[in-house]
């Protein structure tokens, strides 16, 4: 029997698996569909498209860094409860880890071997979906590296070493003393956490948002009264206080609450009698972006009984 695209489709009806699976599974089992339905379970992959349609919004980001090179990723699950299993905990460490090899790359992490292991990481990844019953997803990865100096993290609501549920990497290059910059950059790392900015300088902020910002206090301005000429000059004022509460290096470090981060790695510069470069910075929020429908738990209990 010849494969055909209307068999694949039938299988996918069938089993919830993707389409090259459903593919490959008809190959090996000559394109018989119920053996291929068997051979779908014992790879483990039908259990895993099923459950793949359920949100994972839970889970971990993990944090690696190693001499001038670090990486972050997040990782989700559909419950905390997995977040704190130690097969869990184990895998996003060790990818967090392999993120230093396949830096931002996630089709390039997924195809890494995994470590003490023959399977490749999406393949461990899809082996964890079953064994573990949840879904899970590799969503984001981040890379960060410097040719000199340090890079410093910080794990907010941490579970364990450089698992938690916010991450924060900060890249700072010089030539001096690795223990100042550390000081330094762990303050700076903690008010990342605190403030989310979206951008390290003004000129590196989307130009969409900068335009969308403009275009709202404009409507505002106008709709209190004020010509477009007068609007448009009020804006420039407000836009400086927007800069502020997005750049990074626009903002005032809530650790003293008086000095801007800029300025601060200015200071440390003079300081220590040598440049100190802010270079970049990286932050994962868990979850951040994905929803979850919001559930009636006792309309779920009452349809489960059969409740009307």
């Amino acid at each position: 029997m010849n494969l055909s695209a209307s068999m694949v489709k039938e299988l996918r009806e069938k089993s919830g698996a993707g389409m090259m699976d459903c593919k490959k599974a008809l190959i090996e089992t000559e394109c018989n569909i119920d053996d291929a339905i068997d051979w779908l379970r014992k790879q483990g992959l039908a259990a895993v498209a099923k459950k793949s349609s359920r949100v994972a919004a839970e889970g971990l980001i993990g944090i690696t860094i190693k001499d001038t090179k670090g990486g972050m990723i997040e990782i989700n699950s559909e419950t905390d409860f997995v977040a704190r299993n130690d097969l869990f905990q184990n895998f996003v460490k060790t990818c967090s880890d392999l993120v230093l090899t396949s830096k931002s790359d996630i089709d390039s992490l997924k195809n890494l071997p995994f470590l003490n292991s023959d399977r490749t990481v999406d393949q461990e990844l899809k082996n964890n979906i079953a064994t573990i019953g949840e879904n899970m997803n590799i969503r984001r990865i981040e890379y960060l590296e410097v040719s000199q100096g340090v890079l410093v993290s910080y794990v907010h609501n941490k579970v364990t070493e450089d698992l938690g549920k916010l991450g924060v990497i900060v890249a700072i290059e010089s030539k001096a003393n690795k223990d100042k910059l550390f000081e330094v950059g762990k303050q700076i790392a903690m008010h990342i956490a605190a403030t989310s900015p979206k951008s390290l300088n003004i000129d590196d902020l989307d130009t969409k948002l900068i335009e969308r910002e403009k275009e709202v206090l404009i409507d505002q301005a106008i709709s209190s009264g004020k010509p477009k000429d007068i609007a448009e000059k009020m804006v420039q004022g407000r836009m400086k206080k927007f800069f502020q509460d997005v750049v990074l290096n626009e903002q005032v470090s809530v650790i003293d609450g008086e000095t801007k981060i800029k300025d601060l790695i200015k200071n440390l510069s003079n300081e220590l009698g040598t440049q100190v470069l802010l270079k970049d910075f990286k932050i994962l929020k868990l979850g951040e972006g994905i929803e979850v429908a919001e559930n009636d738990f006792a309309a779920e209990v009452a349809a489960t009984a059969g409740i009307k």
